[in-house]
């Protein structure tokens, strides 16, 4: 029964240290209703190398199984869904209707809710919650796969969870880049948001461990090893660089990424666009590194011909894909002749000289 109340006093955990531990106050992209662009507290990566750490260290000495996130995965799932929907509903009803009761349900209704005078921001938070979650289960499920197997456990797992937990340790190193991503500027608060972070996010980004955990070791070789771990950097460099590009535009327009690509820009009406470095290659090249990224997380468990690991990746590209189009289609209304001259410039969507 205690299982259930794991999830309610992680995320509880996440949002007091969030408002307890020191943080660095910075404006995002978004602007609020007057024209100021909102506020946030950042201290992420702060909040989750504590509760992590705590985790670790209560296992190392015996409070807590290493594996217990492992061992109550359903209770614990089946907890953090119940979570999901109390808190969408919560976030959905009281604001002001935008479509029907069901599209807003799933959609949300308000872009950027801030509570406590701005002290939380709801999708920092729940970005928080679900990395925290989904590193212990990362860690835990691992840990099964070695407790089970200790005299030969798999390379693959232990390269996976280094993958996993870098990706997250990184993606909250750089906090404030991603104010200025997608989600934040074209995405309201509802349950593809709320429950996506507090179910989907920790639970079935975890998948692919999940399905392989209590199998042997599958004696990858080495050569594939290498093949899944340069797939995930290589992703990675595409969409952190990607971002991290974006970002520097936006804040430091004049200013040239890592020194070497200066901005070359497209500019109409008073409205410029990115058009060089990694923005150059196509128009979603993030989301080209997003899949490589999760292609080389699910080939690194070794199992090929297993459908479990590969769901990972196959949920970005159901993702990401539909989400291109969407997102052509919001920039095409935004900036109108300027993106029909950069998609002439860039022709490619995602992938280059392919798609």
């Amino acid at each position: 029964m205690i299982a259930f109340v794991w999830p309610l006093v992680i995320y509880a955990l996440c949002l007091v240290l969030h408002l307890v531990l020191p943080a660095r106050h910075v404006d995002g992209y978004v602007r609020d209703d007057a024209g100021r662009p909102l506020r946030y507290r950042l201290n992420g990566l702060l909040v989750f190398v504590l509760i992590t750490g705590g985790y670790v260290a209560a296992a190392w000495h015996g409070l807590v199984a290493w594996d217990v996130f492992y061992t109550a995965r359903w209770p614990m799932a089946i907890s953090a869904c119940v979570i999901g929907l109390v808190f969408t509903v919560a976030v959905v009803l009281p604001a002001k209707p935008v479509a029907s009761l069901g599209a807003d349900l799933y959609l949300g209704r308000v872009p950027n809710p801030q509570w406590l005078g701005g002290r939380v921001d709801a999708k920092m938070l729940l970005y928080l919650v679900g990395a925290v979650m989904l590193e212990l289960n990362v860690l835990s499920f691992a840990a099964h796969h070695v407790l089970l197997h200790p005299r030969d456990p798999s390379p693959g797992v232990l390269l996976h969870t280094v993958m996993f937990s870098y990706f997250l340790v990184e993606y909250l190193t750089f906090e404030e880049v991603h104010l200025y991503t997608y989600d934040f500027f074209a995405e309201r608060v509802g349950f593809k948001l709320g429950w996506g972070c507090l179910v989907f996010y920790p639970f079935f980004y975890n998948v692919g461990l999940w399905s392989v955990a209590e199998r042997p070791n599958p004696h990858t070789p080495s050569l594939w090893l290498a093949v899944a771990l340069v797939s995930f950097f290589g992703g990675w460099m595409l969409s952190r660089g990607a971002n991290l590009q974006k970002f520097t535009f936006k804040t430091r327009p004049d200013q040239k990424l890592f020194g070497l690509l200066a901005p070359q820009t497209l500019s109409a009406d008073g409205k410029t666009l990115l058009a060089s470095g990694f923005w150059g290659l196509s128009r979603h090249i993030n989301y080209l590194g997003e899949i490589l990224m999760a292609l080389g997380l699910a080939g690194s468990l070794g199992y090929p011909t297993s459908p479990g690991p590969w769901l990972y990746p196959l949920y970005y590209l159901v993702l990401l894909l539909p989400r291109q189009h969407f997102d052509d289609q919001r920039c095409a209304e935004k900036y109108g002749a300027l993106w029909q001259a950069y998609c002439k410039k860039v022709p490619y969507r995602v992938i280059p000289w392919l798609y």
